[in-house]
């Protein structure tokens, strides 16, 4: 696949680094990304993915545009209050690059719909807002052998850290059980500032073009943690849990369940 004379005019700064380069720029083209959560880190990071010239964005959400959204959720616009956000997020995206072909998924991520959800994806990123989700996703990314990042934010702090099969610890490893019901605040509890969704989202943007492009040094093993009051980045190593139960040597956790089901079966 040749690149047109447009898309050589479009990605020209890509083009001309040596990491990246033509080769590296099909290949961003022919990738496929998957955005769990279209709020305040799925925005920013399906915009930068959509303007790198990502060739498929699959975006998952259930919900749809609220006004509190606005202040950090910068895939929609106050005309969108209202609208399913996938909606907002694929005119956005189309808007933004039409080399870009979107997929949207107007559902709930479930234990019943997760392995279809990721199937044809080459890298996924967890951008949900609740514990059971974020455990779903993690379980189901490691039975499927699907690299994913995850993220996290909560007031002005945030967090990030990459799974790729064979290499380092799973979300499960590092946090073993979601956190009883109400033991941990939400952002509609706590708060957030909005750029630190920014800040979050980007990075995890970053960590799927690194892992589309094969360059650079990926969060695995690695939890990265920001606090923006302080400008403070830190990098905490992490270890693979040898007796986790889904990416250890003997796994008990042999398909994705719901995390707040009772009876679940393991």
């Amino acid at each position: 696949m040749a690149l047109t004379g447009q898309q050589v005019e479009r990605y020209s700064r890509h083009i001309i680094l040596k990491d990246v380069g033509v080769r590296g720029q099909k290949k961003l083209l022919n990738a496929k990304v998957l955005i769990i959560g279209a709020g305040g880190l799925g925005s920013p990071a399906a915009m930068y993915l959509a303007a790198a010239g990502v060739g498929t964005l699959g975006i998952v959400d259930s919900d749809a545009v609220e006004l509190s959204n606005l202040q950090r959720q910068i895939l929609h616009g106050t005309p969108d209050v209202g609208r399913p956000k996938v909606d907002s997020s694929r005119e956005s995206i189309e808007r933004l690059n039409p080399d870009v072909q979107v997929k949207t998924y107007h559902t709930l991520v479930t234990a019943e719909n997760v392995m279809a959800l990721i199937a044809d994806y080459d890298f996924i990123l967890e951008c949900t807002d609740n514990f059971p989700a974020k455990f779903l996703i993690s379980d189901a990314c490691v039975l499927a052998g699907k690299p994913f990042c995850h993220g996290g934010i909560i007031r002005f702090f945030g967090q990030v850290m990459t799974y790729v099969p064979g290499q380092g610890p799973c979300y499960r490893c590092v946090y073993k059980q979601p956190p009883p019901p109400d033991a941990a605040p939400t952002c509609k509890q706590a708060g957030v500032l909005g750029v630190v969704a920014g800040t979050i989202g980007c990075i995890q943007a970053m960590e799927a073009v690194k892992y589309i492009l094969g360059s650079g040094e990926l969060l695995t093993g690695q939890l990265l943690t920001y606090d923006a009051l302080d400008t403070d980045f830190q990098k905490i190593q992490l270890c693979r849990d040898p007796e986790c139960p889904v990416c250890g040597p003997h796994p008990t956790i042999l398909k994705p369940f719901d995390q707040d089901a009772p009876n679940c079966i393991l």
